[in-house]
């Protein structure tokens, strides 16, 4: 199904030789220094392109025949989780989309991705120029599981990869579709209704996660996909939804959970807008920076002991943000992300960097290698906690270990 490592390797320049592995306390203590204290190596050039060569891998040998993926995989028990979850099925895809948009000549990427898109594909109801996904025929769908297609969609599209035109016409149709849908879920008191019924009416008050997902995929579709007609339109609903989920939320509780779940949502988006014929139109960069503190200083990320790679999707935006306008903020992000990145990558099956507890995963199990577990000492791969990491990783190729 996928090249072998070592071929991949090869063509990457990255090596697949080990290290001893770490010990799990050690490397956690390692990785939790304050401000002021050394930063530690960080995450080399090659370091990451292994990680990045080992979750291709992973997200290529977990997509079922049918195009969707393994929700979650024990690489001890050599088992399948019976969970399931929508929003980080289409996660996944997304996540496809990102790797292809990275390595358009990527073809077997690509055809994953393909397929994954016409497991979506089943999944649609179009109705009056949107399209609506309901999971394997559920009852109800979900406004970020809309989005995250949505992007998928788009990282295909901007990747430029060979596609044929028959193919291109229909993914664009597609897009535009599901961006009709996202549309449709917004609330006139600001956010996204977070879900929508049979009869493909929203409801359920919106939530931060959706709310972000929605306004990154608008935010992207009229950056690089041709639909420049949004862009008036999505300024006006990120600037109400920051007060919704950033100024409101922190004032009612300083480390607010709802915060935490709208971050790289928004952040994200603040860097595309920064960097677009709107970037005149809003505190995009100030907004970046001073919440990428607040996930340091406030929602403690380094002190967290569960997978953060989240985060990083933030904050990676942030760095490159502060280093190009000469912040002093961006000596703090950087060492934040060189302690960050390199633990993360430590809990990945197949990385020299891997603590002892990864280590002793058998190498021959394809299922398993290149995952990334969700806490140091746990054997669970979800498919989401990989994916989020994989596109930490390939943003810190880009705007780090350049």
């Amino acid at each position: 199904m996928i090249a072998s490592l070592a071929l991949w390797s090869l063509l990457t320049g990255c090596g697949t030789t080990t290290a001893p592995p770490v010990s799990e306390k050690k490397a956690l203590k390692a990785n939790w220094r304050g401000d002021g204290e050394a930063c530690g190596p960080g995450l080399s050039r090659g370091e990451a392109d292994e990680s990045l060569a080992l979750g291709r891998a992973f997200m290529l040998n977990n997509q079922w025949p049918a195009g969707n993926f393994a929700y979650e995989y024990d690489w001890r028990a050599k088992s399948d989780s019976k969970d399931d979850n929508e929003v980080r099925q289409a996660g996944a895809t997304w996540g496809m989309g990102l790797m292809l948009h990275d390595a358009p000549d990527d073809a077997e990427v690509r055809d994953a991705l393909l397929k994954a898109l016409d497991f979506w594909d089943q999944q649609a109801v179009d109705e009056a120029g949107r399209r609506y996904l309901f999971y394997k025929g559920a009852e109800k769908g979900s406004t970020g599981m809309i989005a995250l297609v949505a992007l998928a969609h788009i990282e295909l599209l901007r990747s430029g990869a060979e596609l044929s035109p028959e193919r291109r016409a229909k993914v664009q149709t597609d897009l535009t579709g599901l961006l009709a849908t996202i549309r449709a879920q917004r609330a006139d008191d600001g956010g996204f209704f977070s879900y929508y019924r049979k009869n493909l009416t929203p409801y359920r008050k919106p939530n931060p996660y959706a709310d972000g997902e929605a306004v990154l995929a608008l935010t992207k579709a009229a950056k690089y996909t041709g639909h420049t007609e949004r862009f008036d339109e999505v300024v006006g609903w990120v600037k109400k939804d920051y007060v919704r989920n950033v100024a409101n939320a922190r004032d009612k509780d300083p480390d607010s959970d709802t915060t935490k779940g709208y971050y790289q949502w928004s952040s994200m988006t603040w860097f595309e807008l920064a960097n677009s014929d709107v970037a005149g139109k809003g505190p995009w960069e100030d907004w970046l920076m001073e919440l990428a503190v607040w996930m340091i200083d406030t929602h403690r990320t380094l002190k967290r002991t569960r997978n953060t790679s989240y985060a990083y999707e933030g904050i990676i935006p942030a760095y490159e943000t502060a280093r190009k306008k000469g912040d002093p903020r961006e000596a703090k992000f950087r060492c934040v992300i060189d302690q960050g990145m390199r633990k993360l990558t430590s809990w990945q099956l197949g990385h020299p960097l891997a603590v002892s507890y990864v280590s002793k995963a058998d190498p021959a199990d394809t299922r398993g290698r290149g995952g990334i577990q969700n806490i140091h000492n746990e054997p669970g791969l979800r498919i989401d906690v990989t994916q989020h990491q994989m596109h930490a990783v390939i943003l810190h190729r880009r705007y780090v270990a350049k």
